[in-house]
């Protein structure tokens, strides 16, 4: 599954000043991880947004904004945001600010212990 490069690249950019900052392939996409935590990604042409789960519902009713549904059940706490939801830099930002603001708060997954 290929994702969105051109949204890759507008994220990037908006990361580029952050220390811990690490790409990493993920459920089809690419994630960003900020400080060990999945912060932003990108599945198909969509941004996933980890946000603040009380916000979560008043997130939904932003333009291009639905629920992540990823693995066939809502995930609280993820967002998908399509196009129309980012189009300009302004929308962009929000959505990317959401998500920083979050990252300071979120809980890291375990890591998988090695064989």
């Amino acid at each position: 599954m290929a994702y969105d490069e051109r949204l890759a690249e507008r994220i990037r950019t908006s990361l580029a000043e952050l220390p811990n900052v690490e790409e990493k392939a993920m459920m089809g996409g690419l994630c960003f991880m900020y400080n060990d935590k999945m912060c932003i990604g990108i599945i198909k042409d969509e941004m996933m947004c980890r946000i603040d789960p009380v916000i979560y519902e008043q997130t939904l009713e932003k333009q291009g904004c639905r629920e992540m549904d990823f693995t066939g059940r809502t995930m609280k706490g993820y967002v998908l945001v399509d196009e129309t939801g980012m189009r300009s830099k302004k929308d962009f930002d929000y959505w990317i600010d959401l998500c920083l603001d979050f990252n300071s708060r979120a809980k890291s997954s375990k890591k998988k212990k090695k064989a």
